[in-house]
């Protein structure tokens, strides 16, 4: 393995850097992950006035309080909004972008895509995160005692991300520059013949950052469904800057999307998260699939009519837990499990509403404007956290938790 990390990195984030003004700034948004008939306008139509305005002020606030100075002079936003958290993280940072770009400094957006993709492998491996000091970790955990040599999920959050912000700033020349490193990236996800993102359960890979813990294996819903909205997205752009192989990105779209009921589960109407280790119903990933349009349009409503079923024992105070009520998960990595009702073993988090709200809308507009509501007013009295159960509070000043619910009032 090869750490491209230093040097070259360094200069490149100099030269790019922005300056220190951070949020505020307008531009104009495109809704480039949601289905054409997402529902999330209609949810944002209900939210009121000043519970918008208060998660957007909420979101300034967490993303101006995440920056810290890395490499090179670069002003990166880590996941907490309090920057107790030295690096850049791919996943957090694409949602950061995805819902929450028009209140960031588009500069600031670009460097930090060049300095995370300094941190690619040669064989094409996207990070995990890239430090304060411009080191690139490649999996989940300590830096020296990561979970695995590479989570599957970031490979997919680095081509989204680099269209979010494309979608923002209408930059194709920049897009035409990286397409060719988004391309490998994706290459390189392992990837079983039916398009589907495979994890083996001899050769354990960390796969969706969320259940990092987690020792999903066999196809996999929630990368699979990444893999899937990632190759739409850069098909169209590959269209619009005329580079690229657009067709390709398409095929593997298709094939996903043709194979996915690999993993249906006819009697529940949702996805299991994997078909080997934790054949698990995905409350995220299942609701993910129907708002990116993965889905038969049957396959989305029978989705939608299972969240309003089982709500009561899977949202608690507008949040969401990873699976069915009482459930646990069935396998964990080596690093050690997760005890049960705490962090991504059946707390309730924040970062799935904007998946899950409009999923529900499709069947119960009502109920998915109550989840956004109540999810706000939690906000607002205890906090904006992680995650939560009862009592249980996890990483306070969470952006994503903020970013994620200002993507959706904002109407996408």
């Amino acid at each position: 393995m090869t750490n491209k990390t230093t040097e070259g990195l360094s200069r490149r984030s100099l030269l790019l850097a922005a300056p220190a003004i951070g949020v505020g700034l307008a531009w104009p948004w495109t809704a480039a992950s949601a289905s054409p008939d997402s529902h999330a306008p209609e949810i944002r139509d209900r939210i009121s006035p000043d519970d918008i305005a208060w998660i957007r002020k909420a979101t300034e606030t967490q993303l101006r309080g995440s920056r810290i100075k890395g490499a090179g002079g670069l002003w990166m936003h880590t996941p907490d909004g309090v920057g107790n958290y030295a690096a850049l993280w791919v996943r957090d940072f694409e949602y950061m972008v995805e819902y929450a770009g028009d209140l960031l400094d588009p500069k600031e957006i670009k460097a930090s895509i060049l300095y995370l993709l300094g941190g690619q492998r040669d064989d094409g491996c996207i990070p995990d995160r890239v430090n304060k000091a411009g080191v690139a970790v490649y999996a989940p955990g300590g830096e020296n005692n990561q979970f695995a040599d590479h989570a599957l999920d970031n490979n997919m959050f680095m081509a989204k991300m680099v269209c979010s912000y494309v979608d923002l700033t209408d930059d194709v020349k920049f897009f035409r520059q990286v397409e060719p490193a988004l391309r490998k990236a994706l290459d390189h996800t392992q990837r079983a013949d039916n398009g589907l993102v495979y994890n083996s359960p001899d050769d354990l890979l960390c796969q969706y950052g969320f259940t990092d813990c987690i020792g999903k294996t066999g196809h996999l819903l929630f990368c699979s469904v990444l893999y899937f909205d990632a190759c739409q997205q850069m098909e169209r752009w590959c269209r619009k800057s005329n580079c690229g192989e657009p067709e390709e990105y398409q095929q593997r779209a298709a094939l996903i999307r043709k194979n996915l009921s690999l993993l249906w589960n006819n009697k529940e109407g949702m996805f299991w998260a994997a078909d080997q280790d934790c054949k698990q119903i995905d409350i995220w990933g299942s609701a993910l699939a129907a708002e990116v349009g993965c889905t038969t349009e049957k396959q989305a409503d029978r989705i939608a009519d299972y969240l309003i079923k089982h709500y009561d024992g899977i949202v608690e105070h507008g949040q969401i837990r990873h699976l069915p009520a009482e459930e646990t998960w069935q396998r964990f990595m080596p690093a050690g499990g997760v005890a049960p009702g705490q962090y991504q073993n059946g707390a309730f988090w924040g970062t799935p509403i904007a998946w899950v709200a409009p999923t529900i809308a499709r069947r119960d507009l009502d109920l998915a404007v109550k989840m956004v509501s109540n999810a706000i007013a939690d906000y607002r009295k205890r906090g904006i956290t992680e995650c939560i159960n009862g009592d249980y509070h996890n990483v306070p000043e969470y952006v994503v938790s903020a970013t994620n619910v200002y993507g959706l009032v904002r109407g996408l």
